[in-house]
């Protein structure tokens, strides 16, 4: 191995390491503090499980071929890691979209057709119940649009020299090694991204027009600020993850490069997982409180274990 893939190995691996441990840091928080059990630390917690998932599901491989320069799956080995990929890729889009609108909720609560706002109803209209609701309702829609699009490829021949110019099996370069006809495969994979890709993008879109009209209402400066502050961190990860997935999945395929599909295809399963806990932590004062306060309460009881 030359010391291009040797540099590149060790810099993915560290990429990885972090991604597991940023993402499980902040699942353990909201798990254990009482101060981020709010409906918006909790649909965090569970990006951040969206996020090991498909890290975990891609990255093992992708170092694999980092070390190799190549390296072999079983045709069930690739369907089943497509089917976890593309249930993680499609799980966040859905988890964002309600973190946009639970944002909205918590800015700007509209009361009639009027839109007279009231944030203080945010609490009794996103409660717990709602909040579990809206979770189960993005897995169980997620596994079920996962599950249709890996049956469907399931069912493609694969007759050709079986190799595919990437680091993981995804949709178009599985459609691309098929001997069969795919167009309803690939139909199939067209009418899926309106409700995947395309509606939650214009669900956020929308949520974040209102809540700007209502900020820019705000008279104060300070005021303005916080109550954006608090929308950032999310407007962040959604610019860079609908931005990548709108171009690999939704624009004609015909006018990427290879080299251009594997960078969006990098910074969307390895680099985005990796930068989420970075961009809602650092800027949260919640989160950072919460783990100022664990950090101290074991040093604390590991002092008290120690003069006992």
């Amino acid at each position: 191995m030359d010391t291009l893939n040797l540099t590149l190995f060790i810099l993915l691996l560290l990429i990885y390491i972090v991604t597991i441990c940023g993402n499980l840091l902040i699942i353990v928080l909201v798990f254990c503090s009482k101060i981020l059990q709010s409906p918006m630390y909790v649909f965090l917690s569970q990006l951040s499980i969206t996020d090991i998932m498909l890290t975990t599901d891609i990255s093992p491989n992708m170092l694999s071929i980092v070390l190799h320069e190549q390296t072999t799956i079983s045709f069930s080995g690739c369907i089943t890691q497509f089917y976890f990929s593309a249930l993680s890729l499609v799980l966040e889009c859905f988890l964002l979209t309600v973190m946009s609108y639970d944002r909205y909720l918590a800015i700007c609560t509209p009361l009639h057709y009027l839109a007279i706002c009231s944030p203080l109803h945010y609490v009794s209209i996103m409660n717990h119940g709602l909040c579990i609701k809206l979770i189960l309702v993005s897995w169980l829609l997620s596994c079920s649009v996962a599950l249709i699009l890996t049956l469907d490829l399931s069912q493609l021949r694969f007759c050709g020299p079986n190799t595919i110019d990437g680091f993981f099996c995804d949709f178009n370069p599985l459609m691309a090694l098929s001997c069969s006809d795919v167009s309803v495969v690939q139909l199939a994979g067209t009418l899926l991204s309106i409700p995947v890709i395309i509606l939650p993008f214009l669900v956020i879109v929308i949520s974040y027009i209102f809540i700007v009209l209502t900020i820019s209402k705000i008279s104060s400066f300070s005021g303005r600020w916080k109550s954006f502050s608090t929308c950032s961190s999310h407007l962040t990860v959604v610019s860079m993850y609908y931005g990548t997935l709108i171009i690999m999945y939704v624009l004609p395929n015909e006018e990427h490069s290879q080299m251009i599909t594997k960078t969006l295809a990098l910074l969307y399963t390895v680099l985005i997982p990796c930068l989420n806990p970075f961009i809602y932590s650092l800027r949260n004062k919640d989160i950072k409180a919460a783990f100022r306060r664990s950090v101290y309460s074991k040093f604390y009881l590991h002092f008290q274990l120690k003069i006992r």
